[in-house]
Parts: C-alpha cells; structure tokens; sequence
C-alpha cells in the first residue's frame, strides 16, 4: 500500500496543481521499489510496450527505440532505460497511482518508470502534461526552472531539449521524495548513482485531440445526420460572399452536436479508453455463477487498460464508460463500483449485503463476460 505522508491533497490543489512546481520530501516514507532494473528490462523486450533507450556520450545523444532483443548495442556511456505504460503490467503500480487518487481517474494516462547509470538523464526539456516523479532506489539531481518562453531543439531526431534555464528548484532526491511539475515548467534530472524513477504522467487532451476523436466517433453515428437547411435564403451582390448569418448557422449547427446523448457517449469513451485500446471477448458467465462466486469471497481480477469513468448527472442512473463498452446502473451503486475500478484485485467486502451483492453482480455481468474483471482460476 502506497500512502502520501504529511501530504495535504486540497491545499495541494489549490496552491500547486498547474500552478507551480512542488518537492514533497519522504512523500513515500520507506518506499518501495515496484521492481527491479531487470524486471524493466524484461518489460522493454515486450512486443506491445513503448520502450527506449536514451545514451549520451560526450555531446553526442542517441535514442533507441524497443523492444529489445539485445541492450549491449544501446547501453554506452551515461544511459537510462525508460518503459512507459508499466502500469498495464503490474498489479502493484495501481496501488502506487491509487496515492494519487485526488486527481480524477479520467486525468491519468499513465506510470512510466526509467533506470539510469550515473550522469544519465534525457537533457532539459519541457512537458505538456503534469507528472510526479517520485524517486526509487539510488539519488538523482533534479533542477526545475520558472516557466516562459525557451528555446527548443533536438540533439537527436527522438529526442527534444531546451536551452539553460535557471534553476527554481535544484534539488537532490533520496528514495521516497516526490517532485511535481506542471505542463511547461523546464526541468532536468540527472542520476548520482544508480536510480529507478517513477513518473506518473497526467493526460491534457488538446483541441485536436478532441476534435479527431469526436469527428471519428460521428462517422459511426447514425444520429448525427442533420443536414444545413436554408429556407429563408436570400439573395446577395456577389455569389462567392458567405453571410455572417450563414457562418453562426454554420456554427449553430455544429455546437447542435455537442448537445445531444452522442456526445457523452463519446465523451464518456474517449475519457475511459485506454493506450492500447484492444478488443474484449464476450464470455458466458451466468449472473447466479457470478453471485455465488463473489458471495463465496472469491476476487475479481480487473483489466487494467481501461479507466472506469461516469459523467455526472442528475439522473438517479449513470452510464459507466470503458473505452467503448458502457452500462447503465443505480447511483447507489457507485460506492461499491469504485474500490473495484481502482483495485487490481476486488473482493466482497464482509459487510456487502446479499440484496446490494445481486445488484452489483447485474450490473457488471455484460462487463465482466467482456473480459473487465475475471474470476481468478485456483
């Protein structure tokens, strides 16, 4: 169990998040190595993981892109190893982004985890995104600088940096210690002696993003369909002018879209989907195996790709979203459902009622004959 010490989330929110960067020391008291550098390596030379290798060499920079058969070839000089998506893979990296439970599910995108020998690091440089980066084994320097206007460049076509910046925070970080940076503050880390570090990364989808998304979900729309009408069309000097008036109904008729059950259908999607967005198998499981599985304190195993998302209403139902599965369920419900979105492994608390049980189990049978949650095989 991975708990922040001496950490106040609401006072963290309010003076720090997208705000400014923070150190929180021993923010993870006697913390705990989720694995090993091995255990990265063995993650890098998997098919479906985004792994990389980053080797500085005097001003000579190299990216490697995974998965590896074979590190020798990459590993020279000041090297580090970074895997991203870990969370996929390990049970104990939902328990260690559960710290971070203050922040919404739908924000979180992912825990990239990195090893680096000494004097590595992947230069200065920016991110779009918020991340904490919490230290494992071994010392690593951070410097953070204030945020403004710097200079880009790429020493290798993978890899982005910045010029100097002067330092805000320059500090050296011990096991446990945390270090938040918000989109667009410059920072550079640099390991004193062999380091494992944790970054728990947090989407910012932008402009595009949304709209690629939403313009790929209305082509499978039957819906949204409405045509631009003109009626009371008139006539004008110059044929090529488009009127204002048409513009705003233009317009109009595009934000119509955004009104409508199709958009928090896709909003609900998009929010829910996961990285690799793989497809589920229907099972066969009926509800009363269901029931007396879990009656009997057997868990459930969740996919952990997915988030579980619901959008606030004022109906006494949700609609809850994974990726592009949903169901409908009661709003009484949702105390229940979410230790089992947020639990690698669920099991029936003691004091879940019979009755309260069976609505449960009704409610996430189309998902778990989906492959979300899967009883565990003796």
């Amino acid at each position: 169990m991975y708990q922040l010490h001496a950490f106040n989330p609401q006072q963290f929110l309010q003076q720090n998040w997208q705000k400014q960067p923070t150190l929180i020391r021993g923010g993870f008291p006697g913390f705990v190595d989720l694995l090993d550098e091995h255990d990265l390596a063995g993650l890098a030379q998997e098919p479906d993981i985004d792994a990389r290798i980053v080797s500085r060499q005097g001003n000579n920079w190299q990216v490697a892109q995974g998965p590896f058969d074979d590190f020798t070839p990459h590993c020279h000089g000041q090297w580090s190893l970074l895997v991203q998506g870990v969370d996929l893979y390990l049970d104990e990296a939902t328990e260690l982004l559960n710290a971070f439970n203050f922040i919404p599910r739908w924000r979180i995108d992912d825990l990239m985890v990195s090893y680096s020998v000494p004097g590595a690091g992947v230069g200065p440089h920016l991110d779009q995104y918020d991340v904490f980066i919490i230290q494992g084994k071994g010392r690593r320097h951070w410097q953070v600088g204030d945020k403004g206007q710097y200079t880009e460049h790429r020493p290798h076509p993978l890899l982005g940096q910045v010029e100097a910046f002067e330092p805000i925070i320059d500090a050296v970080l011990e096991p446990g210690d945390i270090l938040y940076i918000p989109p667009g503050f410059p920072h550079c880390g640099e390991a004193i002696e062999p380091s494992l570090n944790y970054s728990v990364g947090f989407r910012a989808p932008n402009q595009q993003d949304l709209l690629s998304s939403l313009a790929d979900f209305a082509l499978q729309q039957e819906g949204l369909t409405q045509r631009y009408q003109d009626p009371d069309l008139k006539s004008r000097a110059l044929s090529g002018e488009v009127l204002s008036c048409e513009v705003e109904k233009i317009r109009a008729l595009l934000q119509a879209s955004l009104q409508g059950p199709a958009f928090t259908q896709w909003l609900g999607s998009f929010l829910s989907r996961g990285p690799q967005e793989e497809s589920f198998e229907d099972g066969e499981l009926p509800l009363h195996a269901l029931f007396d599985y879990l009656q009997s304190g057997q868990p459930l195993q969740r996919r952990l790709d997915y988030k579980g998302v619901w959008l606030q209403t004022d109906s006494p139902q949700v609609q809850l979203h994974l990726g592009e599965l949903n169901t409908t369920l009661d709003k009484h419900l949702l105390p229940y459902l979410e230790p089992m979105l947020s639990q690698a492994c669920w099991e029936k608390p003691d004091n879940l009622a019979d009755e309260t049980l069976m609505s449960l189990c009704q409610a996430i049978l189309p998902l778990v004959n989906a492959g979300v949650w899967e009883p565990i095989e003796d």
